[in-house]
């Protein structure tokens, strides 16, 4: 849907500055006109309810965890965020605790263990993926663990990721909030000249 509302912004642009249609050019910088107020007021909500977006983070985070053997989306994107962080859970590696198949309490093989992606070194120094590297890590001390497993959640990981990068996000931010600003005054001097030019007809 995000696409086929941005396809159409980009062709009532491009056709109305090609065909000098005003009404499409209003269509256009008033949609872009709306996206820019839309994302300084995301910008703003961010950054004022920082702590209810950090809960919202965490109770989704902790829903994947529990849907991660059902659920292969989530299993991706659970996947990618701890290889790509270097952490296990939402708050720590214990948090794995509340996945029927990680619990401690299961009968299975996974019991009391973690994915293979909470693994410092899930190639054990091979070449082959060894998904059983997690087995058991929920019994070990801190310690013990943190040879084996990441122990740090990813809550932690994805603050300390935007503090690093906060400089860069600010940055791309005001280059994209600039260019969408210079295309309405672009586009507003475009309908300015084509008005000028049917009155001096």
């Amino acid at each position: 849907m995000l696409g086929l509302v941005l396809s159409t912004l980009c062709l009532s642009g491009c056709v109305g500055a090609l065909r000098e249609n005003c009404c499409l050019l209003q269509v256009f910088s008033a949609t872009v006109l709306v996206l820019v107020a839309a994302q300084v007021l995301a910008a703003i909500v961010a950054y004022s309810l920082q702590g209810q977006i950090e809960g919202y983070l965490r109770s989704g985070m902790l829903a994947a965890m529990v849907r991660y053997q059902d659920d292969l989306d989530l299993r991706f994107i659970t996947d990618e965020i701890q290889i790509g962080l270097q952490c296990c859970g939402a708050d720590s590696y214990r948090d794995w605790e509340v996945n029927m198949y990680y619990n401690c309490s299961a009968p299975g093989v996974l019991s009391c263990g973690v994915p293979a992606t909470c693994c410092v070194d899930p190639l054990e120094n091979g070449t082959v993926w060894n998904s059983q590297c997690g087995v058991g890590s929920q019994q070990l001390d801190e310690f013990s663990a943190q040879s084996v497993i990441f122990l740090g959640g990813c809550l932690g990981g994805m603050s300390r990721w935007i503090e690093q990068h906060t400089g860069l996000i600010g940055a791309a931010g005001i280059v994209l909030l600039g260019v969408q600003i210079i295309t309405l005054f672009i586009t507003t001097q475009l309908m300015d000249n084509i008005q000028c030019s049917k009155a001096t007809r």
